[in-house]
């Protein structure tokens, strides 16, 4: 079994083994997130708690605020480029080491989107479309983008464009690296080996649910804004929210997410901040009824937050170190990207 907030690397897809070529020595990370501001609880404990320990794994690292998959949908451009440096804030506060690993912002490193090109022209419509994603939004908005269509495109060229060779994701995304797999072994098989596969990196923790629908996801978008509990609470928000958290008419705590999702929702979140497991958050939450429980699990999540927060605020107040610190790592980025994409160019046939 494994710990908390560790990950485990999978194999992903229907394809035999095949060499890495090339590899990074020892192997590189890479992993996005759009800029949506300030994370949530469950961005954390399902996703940048990881990144963390990741940094202290492999011998390259690199993290990127994916503002170009952002604009998949409208952006008010003003609030996206604060959202960008809340972003950048919020994952140095969290623990991510712009020394130890390269954090920077996607649109800043062009070879992003060329190689998104390129692997788009290896790409079927028909594999496009059967991606769960495409379905799901497309449903919702009747007819997508052709920028939401391709976007796990671009998705794949972020990752190959390092020669990244493990990807920390989450189960809904891993059709996504299944096909970046694909155009690996496409790209490989049309041009000579050059790509490795990169392999799956599926974290140990459980998603955290909504606090007010324990069968939805905490999502930021929420238009409950007490389901969700952001990294910038204050306690006191904190502590109402999970107050309020839907539970159920049984006072005991026990941990059963089929027939009791809220209260195994808290039982999850109280064991991954309090570094425990969840049978130890069952034991310490004996004698207690759910109300007097939920004060438990709010106080475990506010000592948590509260050194996070700070920092988060005091980053906040210098937008010019934020600024240059990305830049710093857009630099470092395309020193990376800049010889895996002339290579692509030359095996193409532009020069």
């Amino acid at each position: 079994m494994m710990e908390r907030g560790e990950t485990k690397e999978v194999v992903v897809g229907a394809a035999g083994p095949r060499p890495v070529l090339e590899e990074p020595p020892g192997g590189r990370v890479f992993s996005g997130i759009q800029p949506t501001g300030v994370p949530h609880l469950g961005n954390y404990l399902g996703a940048l708690e990881s990144w963390v320990s990741l940094q202290n794994q492999y011998p390259s690292v690199l993290y990127s605020i994916v503002d170009l998959h952002s604009i998949t949908q409208p952006q008010d451009q003003a609030l996206l480029r604060v959202n960008i440096l809340d972003m950048a804030a919020s994952l140095l506060a969290c623990g991510i080491n712009p020394e130890t690993s390269i954090l920077f912002q996607q649109s800043q490193v062009s070879e992003h989107a060329e190689l998104s090109w390129i692997l788009g022209c290896l790409t079927s419509m028909p594999r496009l479309r059967h991606l769960p994603q495409w379905k799901m939004k497309s449903k919702q908005k009747n007819e997508g983008s052709v920028g939401l269509f391709t976007y796990p495109v671009l998705q794949a060229a972020d990752i190959l464009l390092y020669k990244s060779t493990h990807v920390p994701v989450g189960e809904d995304q891993v059709q996504h690296l299944e096909l970046a797999q694909d155009l690996a072994r496409i790209f490989n098989n049309t041009y000579g080996d050059f790509f490795p596969e990169p392999h799956a990196l599926l974290s140990s923790t459980r998603k955290v649910k909504s606090l007010r629908d324990p069968s939805s996801k905490m999502s930021k978008s929420d238009p409950q804004k007490m389901a969700t509990v952001n990294l910038t609470d204050s306690p006191d928000d904190i502590v109402l929210k999970i107050r309020r958290s839907v539970t159920d008419f049984t006072s005991e705590v026990t941990f059963d997410p089929e027939v009791r999702p809220g209260v195994s929702n808290l039982v999850l979140i109280h064991a991954a901040v309090a570094g425990c497991t969840v049978e130890e958050a069952v034991g310490w939450a004996k004698g207690l009824d759910t109300g007097k429980y939920k004060q438990l699990v709010a106080d475990a999540v506010v000592q948590r937050l509260t050194p996070i927060r700070e920092e988060i605020e005091r980053l906040r107040g210098d937008r010019g170190h934020l600024e240059r610190l990305l830049a710093h790592g857009a630099q470092r980025a395309r020193e990376l990207a800049a010889p895996v994409l002339k290579e692509v160019r030359h095996r193409v046939g532009f020069c």
